[in-house]
């Protein structure tokens, strides 16, 4: 079983994102503000930034972070120059998602209207802006390979681009009301998982476009999903206020937290990995707690 191992508490309003770095977590809040704080004593450190607006999604790649504001601002910093080197205003409306891609060196960032920017992490200048018009993109995941990318839309589809010339390759409807969550298969290349608005997880064949499972999952949205145990789990979160643990062959549930286990009061923002036994979560209630597998457990 999974336990709250700290609890990490600052903040004066809810925390929309983490991101894990070394060991460090970063968090984004309604105050305004990106904390980094050690994931081993849940203690603040030095590093802080206040924004004129709320901070909705937030992302690292080696010295860089990313933060996507409620406006449509994007600001980039050198976390070794501890300064801000980059800002744009490409987007008009709110960053909720942003997912770097290794291999390729790109950067995708995804808005509230359903437009998608790339860019290029070495020169950190623009590559490609696509109006996809699907809604709120919430949710961005690179297959392992780095060859492809899914984005879940507000207008229920999920869609794959290639990552040379950035076609949209497949596109097909997931969720009623929303799709809000995305995460390719940890060992499947041609499979991914998708979570809702219809507090659905489904897994699908996205070459084939054909779903190949559905459970009710949660009560509410799902939120996050992120792959454990060397791809032996997966975890989902949600606005219900729940973490839930998933075999990843068949989707068998193994786990639930929630506030009577150490988990949150209000809705579970975000998750973010930091080793195969271990991740953290973010919520509206203002905390984050980093949970880790028991010896022997699940």
């Amino acid at each position: 079983m999974y336990e709250r191992i700290t609890e990490i508490n600052g903040h004066a309003a809810a925390i929309y994102d983490c991101v894990v770095a070394k060991d460090m977590v970063y968090s984004a809040s309604a105050d305004h503000y990106i904390v980094r704080w050690w994931i081993s004593n849940g203690k603040q450190d030095q590093f802080a930034v206040k924004f004129e607006q709320t901070v909705y999604s937030i992302d690292i790649y080696e010295n860089y972070l990313f933060a996507g504001l409620a406006n449509g601002d994007l600001h980039i910093f050198d976390l070794k120059e501890n300064k801000e080197i980059k800002f744009y205003q490409q987007h008009t409306k709110g960053i909720f998602s942003i997912q770097h891609n290794v291999k390729n060196k790109q950067l995708y960032v995804g808005d509230a209207d359903g437009n998608l920017s790339i860019w290029d992490l070495n020169s950190l200048e623009l590559l490609i802006y696509l109006p996809l018009d699907c809604g709120k993109i919430r949710s961005i995941d690179v297959s392992s390979d780095g060859d492809y990318f899914a984005i879940s839309g507000q207008d229920g589809y999920v869609r794959i681009f290639e990552t040379t010339y950035f076609n949209e390759i497949h596109s097909f409807f997931a969720h009623e009301n929303g799709a809000t969550a995305v995460l390719f298969h940890p060992t499947k290349k041609d499979e991914l998982f998708s979570g809702g608005k219809d507090a659905l997880l489904k897994q699908w064949n996205w070459k084939k476009e054909i779903e190949l499972k559905s459970i009710v999952a949660h009560m509410f949205s799902i939120y996050g999903i992120i792959a454990q145990k060397n791809g032996r789990q997966i975890v989902t979160c949600s606005r219900d206020k729940n973490i839930k643990i998933w075999r990843t062959e068949d989707l068998t549930f193994l786990q639930k937290i929630e506030a009577k286990t150490k988990g949150h009061r209000h809705s579970v923002n975000s998750i973010s990995k930091i080793g195969e036994d271990s991740f953290v979560s973010c919520s509206d209630d203002k905390r984050m707690f980093v949970f880790q597998l028991k010896a022997g457990g699940l």
